[in-house]
């Protein structure tokens, strides 16, 4: 059929032509808004799950949930930045929002006391050991210029929010990839946005990362839990899948046959990513306007050589020799989490040595600890991945004994 006119969308983070199964979601972020401009308390969000199951695309949705609100939108991908460049960062952005609510000329008093609390807060230090400031408000005195960053953005919000609170406005801060905060980073913000919670402030911090981040929030502050839901985005089931696969070629004046879309169902196992790489391979091959299961089963080639070349690819050429040999042998004992001891086992080593290794692929990414003593990958899928990217699992050290061997 016509390439142009494919309405699937594989893309990192692309909204699709149809966001299935997701209502109750941005339901609960529209009360969300609703609750804190009138003055009531909501918690705020934190979603978990998967690589490719629409984390970014629900942060989207909800961007354009709050634009069309009239709430100022700050929107951030975490990234392994210091501290400084976090700070540098966020009152750059939270600068961006104060002028998008208020011109200048028309700042009132707290308004004027925000971009003087934004100053103390982005003050750096340039090579030459001078101060500069990103624009020409004097900084506060006393006011996030502790030198500690959760105290200094607890100022921020406080300030930012008044002035939003003024206006008859909210910031809705949205974060993905969280998991790449920096502990006193992530400390910082529920620090930060629990004043705001206490002050009743039209202020709200949304979430997105893998699933262990509900467990580092609690680590940063123990009050998390009351502060946050965690909903666990995961992979949509038959109803939605089927909506999020067919619906969008309908709107282009095609259809799936029923066995295409049991036979689709079945090779994505309803994850919205995978939906969209093989919607739009299968698009690509039929004549149409109907595409058949064999047209599903002969896209299936295509769309696992996609995967692996983008999806999967760009996460395993990060890995060492020895992080890869760690996956490796997960994927080996199959696709459920799995016991540190017993990958130890399938690399001929004690656990306590790779214990570093473990912890290195976590911090990447790649893996996380659904419980104690085990891990899962990330991202769906990845073990097969690995049997197909490293047929043949390879000990580093007795592929180094090879080499001297040979030579």
């Amino acid at each position: 059929m016509d390439s142009v006119r494919n309405p699937f969308t594989p893309n990192a983070g692309a909204t699709p032509e149809i966001v299935a199964g997701r209502v109750e979601h941005t339901r609960a972020f529209e009360v969300l808004l609703q609750r804190l401009l009138r003055g009531r308390t909501e918690q705020s969000l934190i979603m978990t799950g998967l690589r490719g199951v629409g984390k970014t695309v629900l942060l989207n949705e909800f961007a354009d949930q709050a634009r069309t609100a009239r709430w100022e939108v700050v929107e951030l991908e975490a990234t392994k930045h210091d501290d400084g460049q976090f700070r540098q960062t966020m009152a750059s952005l939270l600068r961006s929002a104060l002028l998008q609510m208020s011109p200048r000329k028309r700042w009132g008093e707290r308004a004027s006391r925000a971009a003087s609390v934004l100053t103390s807060f982005g003050l750096s230090m340039t090579s030459d050991g001078t101060w500069s400031m990103s624009w020409d408000v004097e900084p506060a005195e006393g006011l996030a210029d502790h030198g500690d960053l959760a105290m200094d953005l607890t100022d921020v919000f406080v300030a930012v929010g008044q002035a939003a609170q003024e206006q008859g406005r909210g910031v809705a801060i949205l974060v993905d990839e969280v998991q790449f905060l920096r502990s006193a980073q992530l400390e910082a913000l529920i620090q930060a946005l629990h004043k705001t919670v206490q002050r009743r402030l039209p202020i709200t911090f949304v979430g997105a990362g893998l699933p262990q981040i509900a467990e580092l929030a609690g680590d940063a502050k123990s009050y998390a839990e009351r502060l946050f839901r965690f909903p666990e985005i995961g992979s949509l089931d038959d109803h939605d899948a089927r909506e999020a696969l067919t619906r969008p070629a309908e709107i282009e004046g095609a259809t799936f046959s029923e066995a295409a879309v049991g036979l689709a169902l079945e090779i994505t196992k309803g994850y919205p990513y995978f939906i969209q790489e093989l919607g739009y391979q299968a698009w690509e091959i039929a004549a149409g306007p109907e595409i058949t299961a064999d047209d599903v089963d002969a896209a299936r080639d295509g769309y696992l050589t996609k995967l692996d070349r983008s999806f999967f690819r760009v996460r395993l050429d990060r890995a060492t020799v020895l992080q890869t040999a760690y996956l490796r042998a997960m994927a080996e004992l199959g696709p459920a989490p799995q016991k540190a001891a017993d990958v130890a086992r399938v690399l001929h080593r004690e656990s306590t040595q790779l214990g570093p290794t473990r912890a290195e692929l976590i911090d990447m990414g790649l893996l996380f600890t659904p419980e104690h003593g085990y891990a899962a990958f990330t991202v769906p899928d990845f073990d097969q991945f690995m049997l197909r990217a490293v047929p043949q699992l390879v000990i580093p050290e007795v592929r180094a004994r090879r080499r001297r061997n040979d030579g």
